[in-house]
């Protein structure tokens, strides 16, 4: 990079071009974050998994621009500005009114270290929900969780190692097969039940899927792709018409890795609701997701004893 200017230097229309072009590349990133290929380490994955954050690079490039003291980068930068606020800026903002027709859903990652599952599951209580679909619960960790949520949810129904509690009554209750192949058997993380509510019947699914690792290799998202894929598949092959989704996705929305599964779901539009890390939510990958319906309010909820944060939406059919 070029060094700063003195400030007793006039400003230049020359200088900054380097600047510049790189604030045009980080618009083009922004608006069309696809352009990166998924090899070497399934980069362009990875990209799309922190895609909001690379709006940082625009105060970045705002300070370099102001030392070089450059007409060039200070207007190059009005691109990646415009660019975040066209694909993020309406997350700024919460949902409208939902009205009294419509359901709260609760999704979250309890964690299968988590010291106290009996302080989780009050601490889920707070937020109302008419759903409540949980992953990672261990056969130590359910009991506890079985005798918080029994009294308010009396259906309720678990795989392996997921599951879901409701208000309203559940049935038509399977097992999802979301396993890779090359996963050992006992790895259970999909199920689908109806619940039929004031609204009528609704399938609700419940998934996990499997998680990816940061390494020297690059983003490995192999076993969660596949994952993906097979749970999109069911989704598509659901005959009800209205689908809620719930699950520990292991990605955030933008991410192509999850396209077998978001082409065929509505996404929220309100609020970025990070959910992971608890400590300093960066991303969520814990996700909402409905057919033949809407999200209207999406949120994070405090944190419990899992590494992960609770999202709560609701739900207008």
């Amino acid at each position: 990079m070029t060094k700063p200017v003195s400030s007793r230097t006039p400003w230049s229309r020359q200088r900054g071009r380097v600047l510049g072009l790189l604030a045009v590349l980080v618009a083009l990133l922004l608006v069309f974050p696809s352009v990166v290929p998924q090899l070497p380490g399934h980069a362009g994955s990875l990209l799309e998994t922190f895609l909001p954050w690379l709006g940082l690079a625009v105060p970045v490039l705002l300070v370099l621009a102001l030392l070089r003291r450059s007409y060039v980068a200070l207007a190059a930068l009005l691109l990646p500005a415009v660019a975040w606020g066209a694909v993020f800026g309406g997350l700024l903002f919460s949902g409208h009114d939902p009205g009294d027709d419509a359901i709260t859903a609760l999704q979250h990652n309890v964690s299968d270290v988590n010291q106290d599952p009996s302080g989780t599951a009050r601490a889920l209580l707070g937020a109302r929900p008419d759903l409540i679909a949980l992953e990672e619960l261990t056969p130590s960790a359910l009991p506890a969780f079985h005798a918080v949520l029994e009294a308010d949810y009396p259906h309720h129904t678990t795989r392996g190692t997921i599951g879901l509690w409701s208000k309203y009554p559940l049935s038509d209750v399977r097992r999802v097969d979301i396993k890779p192949k090359t996963v050992g058997d006992g790895w259970d993380r999909g199920l689908r039940a109806t619940a039929t509510t004031p609204r009528g019947r609704v399938a609700v699914y419940v998934a996990h899927l499997p998680s990816v690792r940061l390494g020297l290799s690059g983003f490995g998202s192999g076993w969660r792709d596949e994952s993906a894929v097979l749970l999109g598949r069911a989704v598509a092959a659901e005959p009800l018409d209205r689908v809620i989704l719930l699950g520990d996705l292991n990605s955030t929305l933008d991410d192509r890795g999850l396209e077998p599964v978001t082409s065929r779901m509505r996404r929220p539009d309100t609020d970025f609701a990070f959910s992971w890390p608890a400590k300093l939510p960066l991303a969520r990958i814990d996700q909402i997701l409905t057919r033949s319906a809407e999200v209207t309010e999406l949120r994070s909820l405090p944190a419990t004893g899992s590494d992960h944060l609770p999202i709560a939406a609701r739900i207008r059919f």
